[in-house]
């Protein structure tokens, strides 16, 4: 089963980049992969985010320290391991509101489907993730200061982030040089 969903990854990443990388193709491969896991477009988190009144959702940031330092999502918290987001979620009831995300959402519908088998039950993917939501102009911070840059991931993976909003920072990078499935 898991050398199946690695060659098929590897085919639609080399289809992918041999003919332009496109979000239909990036968001139909994480459905495909992770079908158990419920996915929440840019428009309902902001609803979520603005109607919530009592208790807001957790949100858990999934990607590398050094993407995270550049921006995230207000009140998001790293959580890279299911350890760390075991750790986060520990005293938290399994009903809790949880959004993960990444950079376009494939390490977050990864972690999501692992909480869901350890029993929580409203759990979601964000959608084409931070870098849709940098691409539609919503809020990103650095620390608790606003800011408009994303880390591009790398060179192939940041062809979905508009290139205005990618970091040029080279400390910023975590790439290895290599194609990696995001």
């Amino acid at each position: 089963m898991k050398i199946h969903f690695i060659t098929y990854c590897l085919l639609i990443v080399t289809q992918s980049f041999a003919s332009g990388l496109d979000w239909s193709s990036v968001k139909e491969m994480i459905r495909e992969s992770f079908p158990d896991v419920s996915q929440i477009s840019v428009d309902s988190m902001t609803v979520l985010i603005e109607s919530t009144t009592d208790v807001a959702p957790v949100i858990l940031d999934v990607r590398e320290p050094g993407e995270f330092a550049v921006s995230h999502l207000r009140d998001a918290t790293m959580a890279r391991t299911e350890d760390d987001a075991l750790d986060i979620l520990e005293n938290m009831p399994r009903d809790t509101c949880i959004v993960l995300y990444c950079s376009v959402g494939y390490r977050s519908s990864e972690l999501a489907s692992q909480l869901t088998k350890h029993g929580f039950t409203n759990v979601h993917n964000l959608e084409g993730s931070i870098f849709e939501w940098a691409n539609n102009g919503l809020p990103l911070y650095d620390d608790s200061l606003k800011t408009t840059i994303v880390h591009p991931y790398d060179e192939n993976w940041g062809i979905l982030l508009q290139r205005e909003l990618w970091s040029t920072n080279p400390v910023d990078s975590v790439s290895t040089g290599t194609t990696q499935v995001e």
